[in-house]
């Protein structure tokens, strides 16, 4: 990697600083030399609910939150998806993100599939069981399954296990994985 990468990192939680984050954090003080990073909470300035209309009037342009935040994603040369586990699932601010992404796919000046595709998609993920439990499994898949369909560089997901606040300090495997994630 090089200076001219700019890593967009999403942070998904609902908790502010919450375990996931940290260990994003973490991961990101290893960045290369000369790459930016981005930081944007999606609550903080959140996508309005999203409305499947595909098959009927299509999507417009976006305004307001949707417009910074497809801005900021297509600014993006790296994307990293920060999230807890949430009923197995990515958390809800996420979701909605990424259906938000489905409609921005199909407004023509945007160009979004086109500028995402040979970009790279990186995931921070933290659950609250042990590793053998496996419950990030499915939002690892979600999310490569998502590299794939836009054509993205799917980089890898850094898994963590925390259940309170602040318990990522405590899972030494996943804080030793951070210091080379982004090296990938």
């Amino acid at each position: 990697m090089d200076a001219a990468h700019r890593f967009l990192f999403v942070l998904g939680s609902t908790r502010v600083g919450g375990n996931s984050e940290r260990l994003a954090r973490a991961a990101a003080t290893h960045l290369p030399p000369g790459a930016t990073a981005r930081w944007e909470r999606l609550i903080d300035d959140p996508l309005p609910p999203f409305f499947d209309t595909r098959h009927t009037t299509g999507y417009a342009a976006p305004g307001g939150a949707g417009l910074r935040w497809v801005e900021a994603t297509l600014a993006a040369t790296d994307l990293v998806i920060v999230t807890p586990v949430n009923w197995y699932s990515v958390a809800w601010p996420v979701k909605l993100y990424l259906d938000h992404m489905s409609g921005w796919m199909r407004v023509p000046e945007l160009a979004f599939a086109k500028t995402m595709a040979g970009r790279s998609l990186w995931a921070v993920v933290v659950d609250s069981d042990d590793e053998a439990a496996g419950t990030a499994a499915p939002v690892v898949d979600a999310l490569r399954r998502t590299a794939d369909y836009l054509d993205m560089r799917w980089r890898g997901a850094l898994l963590g296990h925390a259940n309170r606040p602040g318990e990522i300090a405590a899972d030494q495997a996943a804080l030793a994985a951070a210091t080379t994630f982004f090296a990938a």
